[in-house]
C-alpha cells in the first residue's frame, strides 16, 4: 500500500491544543445525557420517549464528536474553514487494496465471528426487505458522522506528535471508553456486549482506520464509510467473536503497511487542509 505525501498544517488550523477542548465538549455533552438517563431514567423517559437509537436525546449524545469538532473548525477557520475541512469528505483515491479491506475485509470479520458465534448469517433478513432498509438508512446517518471528530480532528491533531500507528490505537482506545455508558443503558446494543472485547474490536479497527485516513491523504470519506460497515444492520452480531477477526486484520494491515504506520513521515496532520492542497 503507497505511502500518502506529506502535509502541512494550515495557518488558520486547529492547534495541538485543540485536543483538550475536542475531549471536553465530546465526553461532556455524550457523558452528560447518559449519566442522566442512568440516574433519572423515568423522567428522561418521560420526556424523550423510551432509549433507542432514534431516541433524539440519545442522538445528540451519538453526534457530540461531530458537535465538538464543528464547533472547533468554526470557530479557528470560520466558514472558509468549515468548508475545507469538510472538503475532505471527497478525499477517496488510494491504494485498491484499502478498498478491498473496507469492503471484503471488515464484512469478512463479521461474518467469520458469526460463524464462530453459532448465529445464522440470515439473521437480519428476519425483518423483511423494508424495515432492514429503513434500519441501514437510519445507522449510515447516526455513528459514521462521529468520524468528523475521531479521525477529522483528534486524528490529524495525535499525528503530528506521534506515528500513526500509536495514533490509531489511542484514538481507538478513546473511542472505545467513550461508549462505556451505553454499557450501562437498556435499550441500547451495547447494553447485550461485554465491554473488553467490544474495546479490543474499537482499538483495532482504529488501527485499521488509521491506514485508510492516510493513504487518502486525510480522508474523512473512507472512516465515515468504515465506521457505517461496523454499524451495518447487515452483517449479524457477531459480538464478542468478530473482535479477534479485527484484531487479526489490524495486524495484517499493520505488517503490509508498516513503511507509513511507523513513521510519521507523510501522515495527515491538517484538520482544515490548506488552500493549496487541490483536495481532489
Amino acid at each position: 500500500m503507497a505511502t500518502p505525501r506529506s502535509e502541512s498544517p494550515a495557518p488558520a488550523d486547529l492547534g495541538t491544543g485543540a485536543i483538550l477542548p475536542f475531549l471536553a465538549i465530546t465526553f461532556g455533552l455524550s457523558w452528560g445525557i447518559l449519566g442522566l438517563w442512568m440516574a433519572a431514567p423515568g423522567p428522561m423517559a418521560a420526556l424523550f420517549g423510551e432509549i433507542s437509537g432514534s431516541n433524539p436525546s440519545f442522538l445528540l449524545a451519538v453526534y457530540a464528536p461531530a458537535i465538538a469538532a464543528l464547533m472547533l473548525v468554526l470557530a479557528q477557520g470560520g466558514r472558509a474553514g468549515l468548508a475545507r475541512f469538510l472538503g475532505r469528505l471527497l478525499l477517496w483515491r488510494c491504494a485498491p487494496g484499502w478498498y478491498l479491506v473496507l469492503l471484503v475485509g471488515m464484512p469478512a470479520a463479521f461474518v467469520a465471528g458469526a460463524l464462530v458465534k453459532g448465529a445464522s448469517l440470515t439473521e437480519p433478513l428476519a425483518v423483511g426487505w423494508g424495515p432492514l432498509l429503513g434500519l441501514v438508512a437510519l445507522r449510515s446517518l447516526t455513528g459514521p458522522v462521529e468520524e468528523l471528530g475521531w479521525r477529522g480532528v483528534l486524528q490529524p491533531l495525535l499525528q503530528r506528535h506521534m506515528a500513526p500507528l500509536w495514533a490509531g490505537l489511542a484514538v481507538g482506545t478513546v473511542w472505545g471508553v467513550w461508549h462505556l455508558p451505553a454499557f450501562f443503558l437498556s435499550g441500547t446494543p451495547q447494553s447485550a456486549w461485554g465491554f473488553l472485547p467490544f474495546l479490543a474490536g474499537s482499538v483495532a479497527v482504529g488501527v485499521i482506520v488509521t491506514g485508510m485516513v492516510n493513504a487518502a491523504r486525510g480522508s474523512l470519506l473512507l472512516p465515515v464509510l468504515a465506521h457505517a460497515q461496523l454499524n451495518s444492520p447487515l452483517w449479524p452480531d457477531a459480538q464478542p467473536n468478530d473482535t479477534v477477526f479485527f484484531v487479526a486484520l489490524a495486524a495484517l494491515v499493520v505488517a503490509l503497511d508498516a513503511r507509513a504506520m511507523f513513521t510519521r513521515t507523510g501522515a495527515a496532520t491538517a484538520v482544515i487542509p490548506p488552500v493549496s492542497d487541490p483536495l481532489r
